[in-house]
């Protein structure tokens, strides 16, 4: 009985969250719903058993990502847009609406609904789940690991170069060259 009120509250909190995150206006109320999300939806992992994605939601999402969202408002200005971005809420309603419809068709016409994974409750007793995903991910996935660690680097040097202002040419510079 304690799982499902868990669950409802986890489900609940993480749907208005989801909602304030993009419906208030002021920029750093929305990253803190952000991160209300983010929590509440870490707590769902734990209720599903799934320690390492609890642990993973936390460091990366709620930690490292949150923390980037925040550093590239503070980089911007936001308060001219944000009056005109909010006045389109028609607009957002529908495009929200044809998602969440394309979405539930592809999960009620999904091939996949009854398909097993290769682990099975024995394996995953034996060891535990977060070992067995790390085996699998430095085994099985190493380059694709390896290639998702290069594109967050070029990233991560895209929005420095994004965020750095740009200096005037000075007037004496010989520009024959």
């Amino acid at each position: 009985m304690m799982i499902y009120l868990l669950f409802g509250y986890f489900a609940t909190v993480s749907i208005l969250s989801g909602i304030f995150t993009i419906a208030l206006k002021n920029p750093v109320h929305c990253g803190l719903s952000l991160l209300s999300l983010l929590l509440h939806v870490a707590g769902l992992f734990v209720l599903l058993n799934a320690e390492f994605l609890f642990a993973v939601q936390i460091i990366v999402y709620a930690g490292a990502i949150l923390v980037l969202y925040l550093f590239v408002l503070m980089l911007l200005n936001l308060k001219t847009e944000e009056q005109y971005l909010h006045k389109k809420y028609p607009f957002f309603l529908f495009a929200g609406v044809a998602i969440l419809g394309e979405l539930l068709i592809l999960v009620f016409q999904t091939p996949y609904g009854g398909a097993k994974g290769a682990a099975t409750p024995e394996i995953v007793l034996q060891t535990r789940p977060s070992h067995t995903v790390g085996l699998t991910m430095f085994s099985d996935y190493l380059l694709l690991f390896e290639i998702v660690g290069v594109f967050l680097l070029g990233a991560i040097i895209g929005a420095i170069v994004l965020a750095k202002t740009p200096t005037a040419p000075t007037a004496g510079a010989d520009r024959s060259t």
